[in-house]
């Protein structure tokens, strides 16, 4: 009976010693405080500022346009014949300067014209100083007359009129027979660049025949539009005579070409709303004077440009994504955030020019914050803090700076 008991108990041991832990197990449950509840404090943003700088600027406007010649002319023939030469530089592309000899028409039949003018113009005097000569004898045959004054036919007067309008009609006879003679030779009329030519060796024209295209080198234009508002920082509407600055792309460099805006065409395009300045460059093709690495402005190049606007002083000027809905985000001294609206007398592609809405020193945030709100406090990168909180987040900034930034 002992033997059993004994066996009992050792095989009850295991189940006492659990039921002894459970029990010693709820009884320190019972028994254990709750920790101490804190409030979950939510990191503050950081964001990256830049002070803010009022500057004297330029209001400039940009713009574009494709460049023509000013000046521009059809060459035309005033005399007809057959083509006898045609010059080297008369081609699309030739440089030609005023004067310089661009083809010849077969001149024989304009210089027998011209012969048969003298001749004519010669039997005239001829017949004008024989004229002359009956004339002095009739008044001294009407000397003895006593009747009175001698009558003009008595004298030959008419017939002497007569002999002086022939003389100056065979005069401008000459005249036009030498200016036709002079037609056959075709000359540049101004320095310029050959656009096209239209006629060859052997060709027969006649009267008014287009021989060509000549475009003038020394001054090109470009015609700029801009917008009715941007009219309104030109220094003078009624007189716009400023600085332009053009610039295209051009052997794998970009290359800049300085001008002066010389007139508006004074009406709105119907099409696009639009007035246009006229830019005057001189000596595009640097025929008179060239600096070493400068590249001449061509004919149908597109060039963007730069025109000289308004200086105005007080002007803060800031990256256009920094404005949002006409506001900015300035930090306060203890911070604190204030989206304030801003008037803007400017903005281009890149930046938004702002007067009268900021004060030098204060801090414009450079980082995007998502549902920012007034009064709203953040965390300025760089800047040393005494809690133990921000000391132990301040490794991470550069990073929770740039995730804001991304968002």
């Amino acid at each position: 009976m002992s033997f059993n008991i004994k066996t009992i108990i050792r095989r009850m041991m295991p189940l006492f010693i659990l039921t002894a832990f459970l029990i010693a197990a709820v009884i320190l449950i019972g028994t254990k405080q709750a920790p101490e509840q804190k409030a979950d404090e939510a990191p503050l943003p950081v964001i990256d500022v830049t002070q803010v700088e009022q500057q004297t600027v330029s209001l400039n406007l940009p713009s574009y346009g494709v460049v023509t010649p000013k000046y521009k002319t059809q060459l035309v023939t005033e005399v007809q014949g057959r083509m006898l030469s045609i010059s080297a530089n008369f081609v699309a592309g030739g440089v030609v300067k005023k004067g310089d000899e661009l083809a010849v028409i077969e001149p024989s039949d304009y210089e027998a014209d011209l012969m048969q003018a003298q001749a004519s113009l010669a039997q005239a005097e001829a017949a004008l100083e024989e004229e002359r000569a009956k004339g002095e004898v009739a008044k001294n045959d009407w000397k003895g007359y006593d009747g009175g004054v001698p009558p003009e036919l008595g004298l030959r007067l008419p017939q002497l009129k007569q002999e002086q309008a022939n003389v100056k009609f065979q005069q401008a006879a000459l005249a036009r027979a030498q200016r036709n003679l002079e037609r056959t030779v075709i000359r540049a009329p101004f320095d310029g660049i050959i656009k096209a030519r239209n006629v060859d060796l052997g060709q027969y024209v006649t009267l008014g025949t287009n021989l060509g295209e000549l475009y003038d080198t020394q001054i090109a234009e470009v015609r700029l539009p801009l917008s009715n508002n941007d009219l309104a920082y030109l220094e003078s509407v009624d007189n716009p005579d400023t600085d332009v600055s053009l610039s295209a792309d051009l052997a794998g460099k970009t290359i800049t070409w300085h001008g002066q805006i010389i007139r508006s065409e004074g009406v709105i395009d119907a099409e696009n709303r639009m007035v246009y300045l006229v830019a005057e460059i001189k000596d595009p093709y640097l025929r008179k004077q060239r600096e070493e690495g400068q590249l001449p402005l061509k004919y149908g190049t597109f060039v963007t440009a730069v025109i000289k606007g308004r200086t105005v002083s007080g002007i803060v000027k800031l990256p256009r994504h920094l404005v949002r809905n006409n506001q900015v985000t300035v930090v306060n001294n203890d911070n604190s955030i204030e989206l304030r609206d801003v008037n803007i007398v400017k903005s281009d592609l890149e930046n938004v020019y702002i007067k009268d809405s900021l004060a030098d020193g204060e801090r414009i945030s450079l980082t995007n914050l998502t549902n920012a709100e007034n009064g709203q406090i953040v965390k300025i990168l760089g800047e040393q803090s005494n809690s133990s909180q921000d000391d132990a987040t301040e490794i991470s900034d550069a990073e929770q700076l740039a995730s804001a930034g991304g968002q």
